[in-house]
C-alpha cells in the first residue's frame, strides 16, 4: 500500500509503498477514507517524542471503513464506518477502569506508537474499547478531525474547565484544536476572546462565535478560563497570566522542545489558580458529543479547509513548524 514515511526525525518524508498491516487479535484494520493534518505529528517527525520507531508512518486523526477483524474482537464487522480516538486504550489498566481511557497506562496511538493514517489502510488496537460508530450523516472528512483536534477540544472545555454559560474564556492559538475549542465555548455560552498573529485564523475565530480576536494577550486579565491550544512556553505563560484569582488554565497544546519550561508558580499561589491538562478524550465519552453535532449545535465541519492527496501530504506537514502553516482551519488527505 501507499503511505508517508519518515527514516529519520526531521529528515524529508516520502511516499513510497510499504507492506499492508496485519490485524491484531484484539483490533482492525480500516481502510483510511480521511485523515487529518495535525501538528502532533510534526512534533513526532521532530524528534520531540524520541519514543516513536523508526521508519515510521506519521498520521493519528482519521476515519474509515473497517476491512479486516481479529479473532477476539466481539462488536464490529466488516464495513462498519468509524473513527477512533488518538489514544488507543488497553481496556484495562488502572486509569481504564476508571473511565479514563485518554490516559491508559498501556495507550497505543497510529503514528506515534506504531505506523500510523498517513497511508491507505491502518491497524487499531482493542478495537471493542477504542473504535466508535459514526452516524450516516457524518461524512469522513468531518469525522478525521474528531479523533485528535475536535474531541480534544470537546473535553477540554467540557469535561476539564468544565466552561459555564456567562464565563470569559481565551482561546491562545487558533489551528484546529483552537478554532474547536472557541466554537464549543461559543456554544456553551461563554464569552470567546481568540488569541493568534494570524489576520485569517482570528476571522475565523470570530465566524465560528468568538466575541473578540486578538493578536496577542498582552490586554487581557479576568479570564475565567484560559486554554494553550497552541503549544509554546510564551503562549502558556501567557495564557496563564491572563486568569483571574482563581481562574483555570488548560494545557492543551504539546511544547515540543520546551517540555519543561519555566511556570509562573508565585502567580499560581497567590492567585489560587488551577493548572489542568487535557489529553484526547476516551470512546465511551463521545456520544455527547455526537450528539451536539447531529443536533447541529456543534458544526466540526465548518472548520475544513482544503483536501489534499497523498502526495501532497509530507510537503505540507514538514511546513507545520513555519510561522501561520496551520491558519485559517484544518486541512484533510485523502490516502
Amino acid at each position: 500500500m501507499r503511505a508517508v514515511v519518515y527514516e529519520k526525525f526531521g529528515a524529508p518524508m516520502a511516499v513510497r509503498d510499504i507492506a499492508e498491516p496485519s490485524c491484531p487479535a484484539h483490533g482492525v484494520v480500516v481502510s483510511v477514507a480521511a485523515t487529518g493534518l495535525c501538528r502532533s505529528d510534526w512534533h513526532g517527525w521532530k524528534g520531540h517524542d524520541p519514543d516513536i520507531p523508526l521508519p515510521n508512518v506519521p498520521g493519528h486523526e482519521l476515519a474509515g471503513t473497517v476491512v479486516d477483524v481479529g479473532d477476539d474482537v466481539r462488536h464490529w464487522e466488516l464495513g462498519a464506518r468509524v473513527t477512533v480516538p488518538f489514544v488507543c486504550a488497553f481496556g484495562d489498566c488502572g486509569a481504564c477502569r476508571r473511565g479514563d481511557q485518554q490516559v491508559c497506562e498501556r495507550q497505543t496511538q497510529p503514528g506515534f506508537t506504531h505506523p500510523g493514517s498517513f497511508a491507505e489502510r491502518v491497524a487499531l488496537d482493542h478495537a471493542d474499547v477504542n473504535l466508535v460508530a459514526l452516524p450516516d450523516d457524518i461524512d469522513f472528512d468531518t469525522a478525521a478531525g474528531l479523533g485528535c483536534r475536535f474531541a480534544t477540544a470537546y473535553r477540554a472545555v467540557t469535561q476539564v474547565a468544565q466552561v459555564r454559560s456567562g464565563e470569559t474564556v481565551a482561546v491562545h492559538g487558533c489551528g484546529g484544536v483552537g478554532l474547536s475549542a472557541v466554537m464549543i465555548a461559543a456554544a456553551r455560552g461563554a464569552r470567546v476572546i481568540a488569541i493568534d498573529p494570524s489576520p485569517v485564523s482570528l476571522d475565523l475565530a470570530l465566524s465560528l462565535g468568538a466575541t473578540t480576536g486578538a493578536r496577542t494577550a498582552n490586554e487581557l486579565d479576568d479570564i475565567d478560563v484560559s486554554i494553550d491550544a497552541f503549544g509554546a512556553a510564551g503562549t502558556m505563560r501567557a495564557s496563564i497570566a491572563c486568569l483571574r484569582p482563581r481562574g483555570r488554565h488548560v494545557q492543551v497544546g504539546l511544547l515540543g522542545d520546551d517540555a519543561a519550561p519555566a511556570v509562573p508558580m508565585g502567580l499560581v499561589v497567590a492567585r489560587e489558580l488551577q493548572l489542568l491538562g487535557s489529553h484526547g478524550m476516551a470512546a465511551h465519552t463521545y456520544p455527547a458529543m455526537l450528539a451536539e453535532i447531529a443536533a447541529g449545535t456543534l458544526r466540526p465541519q465548518k472548520l475544513l479547509r482544503d483536501v489534499i492527496d497523498l502526495g501532497a501530504a509530507p510537503a505540507r506537514l514538514m511546513a507545520l513548524g513555519e510561522p501561520g502553516a496551520g491558519a485559517g482551519g484544518v486541512t484533510v488527505v485523502h490516502p
